[in-house]
């Protein structure tokens, strides 16, 4: 069974998911929070596998409210997957860094939705493709900056293969599009990028995104 919290200051909102995932065998929501501080406590209280969490929420943002769970170590196995009315806005790559699993925009179909949060709570956490697109756009715009790109550390310890697929990850291929794309098999594309996580310090792939970027391993030569 997936454990489920939602946090959004719109209950409507909250009900219409809530209704959504409960007619899922698979999926319970065990608790609602209607802003971030909420969101924190009843995270501690019941420890979710899935968090989906409000950008734009009172007393304490989506942001801070990201933050502070993936800081809790108590917390590690709950995956934070940020809802949002905009398919890009100022708040996304803080909260990746933050921490967060992945997002998806608040109009996603109801299919797309279940499919978030059973990926993840494997951990195989995910940007909704129009977040992904606009999130290389903006490093493309970033790109001519002089300041160029600041090293990450643990990068020069990723094999070829590693590299390789925090590359394909930079560009929104799920670990099955991965393995086609090497030519390998799932398990194994899923390998080397838990690999690639680990020695570079992310919390999960969609962090990678931005690892990839900043450090120059993916140039931003054009959006997606």
């Amino acid at each position: 069974m997936i454990r489920v919290l939602l946090a959004d200051d719109q209950p409507l909102i909250r009900s219409g998911f809530c209704a959504l995932l409960e007619l899922e065998d698979d999926i319970d929501v065990v608790a609602e929070a209607g802003d971030g501080a909420q969101a924190v406590e009843l995270a501690r209280r019941h420890r979710p596998d899935v968090a989906l969490v409000d950008i734009q929420m009172p007393v304490v943002d989506g942001l801070e409210a990201t933050r502070r769970i993936a800081a809790d170590p108590h917390l590690a196995g709950v995956h934070v997957v940020i809802l949002t009315n905009y398919g890009m806005d100022e708040y996304v790559l803080g909260a990746l860094r933050a921490g967060a699993a992945g997002f998806l925009v608040k109009d996603v179909l109801p299919e797309d939705l279940l499919h978030a949060v059973r990926v993840a709570a494997r951990g195989d956490a995910l940007l909704a493709p129009s977040i992904t697109r606009r999130l290389i756009a903006h490093y493309v715009r970033q790109a001519d900056r002089p300041a160029g790109f600041a090293p990450v550390a643990g990068l020069e310890e990723l094999t070829n293969r590693e590299r390789e697929a925090v590359a394909l990850v930079a560009q929104g291929l799920s670990n099955d599009e991965i393995a086609e794309r090497m030519v390998i098999s799932p398990l194994t594309a899923k390998t080397h990028v838990n690999r690639a996580m680990v020695k570079l310090g992310a919390r999960d792939r969609a962090q990678l995104v931005v690892f990839a970027y900043e450090s120059g391993l993916v140039p931003p030569r054009r959006a997606r």
